[in-house]
């Protein structure tokens, strides 16, 4: 609920109170709705008729709804909000260039490269800049989305690679069996329950998995070959192994371009742009929270983002196996 319906609510109910006679009150009221307020353009910096677009990739990167306290709201996903966002930026031709500020571990194969190719499709049809602010981390999926931009800067601190796919899973027929529980799942065939917990993998399985694991991993690793051409030999050599690095040795290996803050990143757009000035914009809806420069995205009260990296159903967990471009230590 927005705060300009909350304060409509408490004048009309003071009005009836005072002895103002009949007040007819009109908006959505429903505390469980899941109507999206449209996004709104809020001004953060600078001045100008040409507007920069800050934007936010934080958390695990999902194509799920985030689901909120007792499941009553949910909030939308990473790919959804950035696509979102897009959708408004593409229709204004004041938006001369787009940062993202990307604060990531990674997360789902999929929806990392929906981002990717979806900056990639903007960057295309507006001809416009697209830089990458890197913070805390931008490391696995957080970086492959980082790809599409024409320069990807750090910050002094920030930690970043971990090129590769993971499949985590357990097995808990150890357990059952002390237990006293069995595995009765009937499939259509040997591999139809592949990675199930329920019983240990054997090494066919284990093939086809790491088989699947592979051909991800050779994409990551290809679209990194193809968008950043400066690598060097040892970075070559060592990002295949999914290890993490700082900012200075992301820089010396080729992984970013630059080291520094997000004025600079700003000043790099206007000058990548043709600007002398521009006003840095963000979107917001009504009932989000923090509009400054610096400000995280403000989520409504108890909206989380998790990822099931073991694959067994838990409450507040979506179930189920999943392949994941993710930093998971």
């Amino acid at each position: 609920m927005s705060h300009r319906l909350i304060a409509s609510i408490c004048l009309a109910v003071l009005l009836a109170v005072s002895g103002g006679g009949c007040v007819l009150i009109s908006g959505d009221f429903n505390p469980f709705g899941q109507r999206q307020q449209p996004l709104e353009e809020r001004a953060v910096s600078g001045s100008g008729d040409a507007k920069i677009l800050l934007m936010d990739v934080s958390g695990v990167i999902s194509a799920e709804e985030r689901q909120g306290a007792f499941g009553l709201r949910t909030a939308e996903s990473t790919v959804a909000r950035l696509d979102a966002e897009l959708e408004v930026a593409g229709d204004d031709d004041d938006v001369r260039a787009v940062i993202v500020r990307i604060n990531s571990p990674g997360g789902t194969v999929t929806a990392s490269d929906i981002i990717y190719e979806r900056l990639m499709r903007f960057k295309a049809e507006r001809r416009v800049p697209v830089l990458v602010q890197m913070v805390d981390v931008a490391a696995s999926g957080g970086y492959y989305a980082a790809l599409a931009a024409d320069e990807i800067i750090a910050s002094p601190t920030t930690v970043t690679g971990s090129i590769g796919v993971i499949f985590t899973n357990v097995s808990v027929a150890g357990l059952m069996e002390k237990l006293g529980v069995r595995d009765q799942t009937v499939a259509s065939g040997a591999m139809k329950d592949i990675g199930s917990p329920l019983r240990a993998m054997t090494p066919a399985e284990r093939a086809v998995l790491q088989a699947l694991i592979g051909d991800m991993q050779q994409r990551f690793v290809g679209l990194v070959r193809e968008r950043r051409t400066g690598l060097s030999p040892e970075m070559t050599a060592q990002m295949v192994d999914g290890r993490v690095f700082s900012a200075d040795q992301a820089l010396a290996g080729g992984l970013v371009d630059g080291i520094g803050y997000l004025d600079g990143t700003i000043a790099r757009a206007r000058q990548r742009a043709g600007l002398r000035e521009a006003t840095v914009i963000r979107y917001r809806r009504p009932d989000e929270v923090g509009n400054g420069l610096y400000s995280r995205l403000g989520m409504p009260p108890a909206a989380v983002t998790e990822v099931n990296i073991l694959s067994v159903a838990a409450p507040l967990l979506p179930p189920g196996p999943q392949f994941l471009y993710l930093w998971a230590p």
